[in-house]
């Protein structure tokens, strides 16, 4: 589907809502603030329907109101899904939006199915990749995968629906496997990175630094990433392997705090925690790392890295190659392998030419491709089009 990349005329009166459905009050506030701020800019009125933690004032200090939902990620109870699914059918009727916009695969199915008790909004969705359901190979994945495919074909598959990916294979894989038709999907590339914000800054002095920044979970890979670390120390390499980010109690493969503070105290890594200065975080880096075992949209952190000229070392999955292409922006391994994880981080580690080059590419990608500019014109110009 081609997108307006012209300038979209702002509305000056009785603005028409657009309504996110997401999980997290913190994923809203990382993920799709470029998506609701062109909303906003292009003059719909924002609300946020999210399990509220720590952002609400960072959300409606944009002048996007926020209602909460008590969204449960890791939830497959029926009673408790139908329960959730009245109150969003309610929420829906109460805001009357123009729009709905939902963003991963429980809001997906919730969103879709209660627009059709409360007007027949047009509906938006946004699937950052295949996330725990397609990647898992666990029983309880397995149980799931077919009733969420077959959700979506019954769901998406309408003229006043979409559905956004944010890489050609993901695309594919719906095509291919029938879910939903191709005229039904957009193509925007990521969830967009402010590149004002994040701007080249030159390598810091010391160790080289390997920073991880994202959710503590077992298959970003970040087992394969200690693996490769104990490789190196064996080796005598000097070198720092930072991870930044917290665990994810709602995700089924959420590493635990007491998993993270035994590979600190055996001297593998740095675990920062969580860090609101992500721009901050990524100059004191030399690479980014992201050794993740299952498909990603395109992963936020590497488009930060890449923004601040970082080069990536990334597994060869879909999402990640869209950024990282190897050899000229950063290199790609194979998923699961330590070995070659650890020899990509050597190699890099022992040229710093080549990592200011592979950055200052990365830094062009980025900016061409995966700023927060372009994503949010395409995304409001998917709502324009869908709206009469």
């Amino acid at each position: 589907m081609s997108l307006i990349n012209e300038p979209l005329p702002a509305m000056t009166s009785h603005p028409r809502k657009v309504l996110f459905l997401v999980t997290e009050d913190w994923a809203f506030w990382r993920h799709r603030l470029p998506m609701a701020r062109a909303a906003r800019d292009a003059g719909f009125a924002v609300t946020v329907a999210c399990r509220v933690n720590a952002h609400r004032d960072r959300i409606e200090a944009e002048g996007f109101r926020v209602v909460a939902l008590p969204w449960n990620r890791r939830g497959v109870n029926p009673l408790t899904e139908i329960a959730l699914l009245w109150k969003v059918i309610a929420l829906l009727r109460a805001e009357r939006p123009a729009l709905i916009h939902n963003v991963a695969i429980k809001p997906a199915i919730h969103g879709a199915l209660a627009a059709g008790f409360a007007g027949s909004p047009p509906v938006v969705t946004t699937v950052a990749g295949m996330g725990w359901v397609y990647a898992s190979e666990s029983l309880k994945a397995r149980l799931i995968r077919p009733v969420v495919t077959a959700l979506f074909r019954l769901l998406l598959n309408r003229p006043e629906r979409r559905l956004i990916v944010q890489n050609p294979d993901d695309q594919a894989f719906f095509v291919d496997k029938s879910i939903v038709q191709a005229d039904r999907i957009v193509l925007i590339e990521g969830s967009g990175v402010d590149t004002e914000q994040f701007v080249p800054a030159p390598e810091p002095a010391g160790r080289p630094s390997f920073f991880y920044v994202g959710r503590m979970l077992r298959d970003k890979g970040l087992a394969d990433l200690i693996a490769a670390t104990r490789l190196l120390r064996d080796r005598s390499i000097p070198l720092r392997v930072v991870l930044v980010g917290e665990p994810d109690p709602g995700n089924p493969a959420s590493l635990s705090a007491d998993d993270l503070r035994a590979w600190e105290a055996a001297g593998l890594v740095e675990w920062w925690g969580h860090r609101d200065d992500v721009a901050a975080v990524w100059r004191e880096a030399h690479v980014a790392v992201l050794p993740t075992l299952y498909r990603e949209g395109v992963p936020k952190a590497l488009l930060e890295a890449g923004a601040t000229g970082r080069p990536s070392i990334a597994t060869d999955m879909p999402g990640c190659r869209d950024l990282v292409v190897d050899g000229q922006t950063g290199l790609l391994v194979p998923p699961g392998d330590a070995g070659a994880l650890a020899a990509a981080m050597l190699a890099l580690a022992e040229d710093p030419p080549r990592r200011v080059a592979l950055g200052a590419a990365a830094r062009e990608r980025v900016v061409a491709r995966f700023s927060s500019r372009v994503v949010g014109r395409q995304t409001a110009a998917v709502y324009r089009a869908l709206l009469p």
